[in-house]
């Protein structure tokens, strides 16, 4: 691939802090949905990291993660230089996340071009996706703006933000503004205007760009990237990470940022949010069940059932999700599987 200076400087974060209940009982705190082999032999964190070799040195590549899953990040990525796994004292939501990205690879590189990738998206056409993501570094590297991608939807989806998309610019749409999840109505109007793509949360920006649009709307956070030290980024993150505003990115920085400019994925794309998504990657059989493990059905329809090691025996039932393991059964209607987080209170301390 042609190297250009932007990806010179190009600087990769992978963002694999999150907890992902609804893949519960098989995602549990210490072992997320990124750390699962749901659709594979390697975990999506994995994949997602693999998805980016050639692109920059594994030097450049580096994940953020919380202590709870940081010894298992660690075994699932020896390629990786162990020092480039970044790991955050506690949970603050994204905002924090990506300035602790920015402060370290600025301190590393005041010329950095950041790039923040979810951990648990799956992406089939990988050289599609790599070739993009060149291009919005190079973008990131020569405007005075921050770049996203904009998914095409393909059906009017209720469970995604939305940029609204305005012109071309240099390659590029303006991204007029951002909008939260949306009902079914307002979904299918912005599936039928063609102005509107979901939104990833894959985001790219030079670090001084992003480091004076969060000194202007969140001053807090601004002060910790510039004051971010070339040494000693461990003791300086237990010490002031903590005291972060608990905010996302979107939230606190992208909405009202100055400019955004939005890229559209030639690439497909999937977040992978719940287990209704499985049957896309891992097929069905000619009855509509998706399985895996031990499972037999007998006149039963467009279930998901996975088995950990027990048998799961599907009789007669319609639209289910089953899943085994070795200290919990969830047995859950499909229209039901966003609400299986509402479970957690309810869990004992060793399920959750």
């Amino acid at each position: 691939m042609q190297s250009s200076p932007a990806l010179d400087h190009l600087h990769i974060f992978v963002l694999a802090g999150g907890s992902g209940e609804r893949f519960w009982p098989l995602s549990r705190a210490r072992l997320p949905k990124h750390l699962l082999r749901l659709l594979s032999d390697r975990t999506l964190l994995e994949t997602t990291i693999r998805r980016v070799e050639g692109l920059v040195p594994w030097e450049r590549v580096f994940v953020l993660t919380n202590c709870a899953q940081a010894d298992a990040v660690r075994a699932e990525l020896p390629f990786l230089p162990p020092d480039n796994i970044l790991v955050e004292p506690e949970k603050r939501d994204t905002a924090p996340a990506c300035a602790l990205a920015t402060g370290f690879a600025r301190a590393r590189d005041p010329q950095a071009v950041c790039a923040l990738l979810p951990a648990d998206a799956m992406i089939h056409n990988g050289a599609v996706f790599q070739g993009q993501l060149a291009d919005a570094a190079r973008l990131a590297g020569e405007r005075e703006a921050m770049v996203a991608f904009a998914i095409p939807p393909v059906r009017a989806a209720t469970g995604f933000g939305y940029l609204h998309l305005g012109g071309d610019d240099g390659g590029a749409c303006r991204v007029l503004r951002f909008v939260e999840k949306p009902d079914q109505p307002t979904a299918e109007a912005y599936f039928q205007s063609g102005q509107y793509g979901w939104n990833a949360g894959m985001f790219i920006w030079r670090a001084d760009v992003f480091l004076r649009e969060t000194e202007r709307q969140v001053p807090e956070i601004g002060k910790f990237i510039r004051e971010f030290p070339a040494a000693g980024a461990t003791e300086y993150i237990a010490a002031r990470f903590p005291a972060l505003p608990k905010i996302s990115v979107d939230y606190a920085v992208m909405e009202n940022a100055t400019e955004v400019l939005a890229i559209r994925a030639g690439f497909d794309w999937d977040d992978v949010g719940s287990w209704s998504a499985l049957p896309e990657h891992l097929g069905h059989d000619d009855d509509g069940n998706t399985k895996r493990g031990e499972v037999v059905q007998w006149e039963s329809r467009n279930n998901v059932a996975i088995s950990s090691g027990r048998t799961i025996a599907l009789c007669g039932v319609e639209d289910l999700v089953v899943v085994e393991t070795p200290d919990a059964i969830l047995v859950c209607h499909r229209d039901a599987v966003q609400d299986i987080k509402k479970l957690q209170p309810l869990l004992k301390e060793s399920q959750r």
